[in-house]
């Protein structure tokens, strides 16, 4: 069975952003997220994190610090009635220190291999998946991959290099109201007037 997703980029689109969040307080899920990211879930999408972690590379935080943050979001999530399937991480960085993890990869935003690692897994149509970030390194990867794009323009992007593999399907102030817009771009009941009003956008 082939399936569709949200692949959801880390900091600034599930979490407040922070400068390399190194414990699991730091990353707070912005309201209202769970029970948005629930629906889509009851509608059979996956729910898959796609994030650069090049903190890693960088020696601010470790692979037992990283699975800590990932535990907690994972809970947080889970009891919101919004599981996540996975979370795929791209430990490297070409500024790095840890000189294993210093290198230039195929997995690291706007590089689209772990969006296609993801569908290998998966079995995603990518075609049917949206990739959603705050920045357009995210929506690179994401229409390299061959999915919908949303960019959440909440002021994380600041880097407006015009190309065309960085023009995102639709642009929303915040995640809450980009799923709201994929949602009524996706044929599902959004549950009050307010959020298809926003949706419609």
């Amino acid at each position: 069975m082939i399936h569709r997703a949200l692949l959801l980029d880390r900091d600034g689109t599930l979490v407040r952003a922070r400068h390399y969040p190194t414990q699991p307080t730091d990353l707070q899920l912005f309201p209202g997220l769970g029970a948005a990211l629930a629906r889509f879930r009851q509608a059979g999408f996956r729910l898959i994190v796609i994030t650069n972690q090049g903190g890693l590379a960088l020696g601010h935080f470790d692979a037992a610090a990283l699975d800590a943050m990932h535990a907690h979001l994972q809970h947080e999530l889970t009891r919101q009635g919004a599981p996540l399937d996975a979370i795929y991480h791209c430990p490297h960085h070409p500024a790095g220190r840890v000189p294993a993890l210093a290198i230039a990869c195929r997995c690291r935003k706007p590089q689209p291999g772990l969006l296609r690692r993801a569908a290998a897994d998966w079995s995603l149509d990518l075609t049917r998946c949206w990739m959603i970030g705050d920045i357009l390194d995210d929506v690179e990867a994401g229409r390299r991959a061959g999915c919908r794009t949303a960019l959440v323009d909440n002021g994380g992007e600041t880097e407006w290099r015009r190309d065309p593999w960085r023009v995102p399907d639709l642009v929303a102030p915040d995640t809450l109201t980009a799923l709201a817009r994929i949602a009524v771009r996706e044929g599902l009941a959004w549950h009050t007037a307010h959020e298809v009003a926003y949706g419609a956008a």
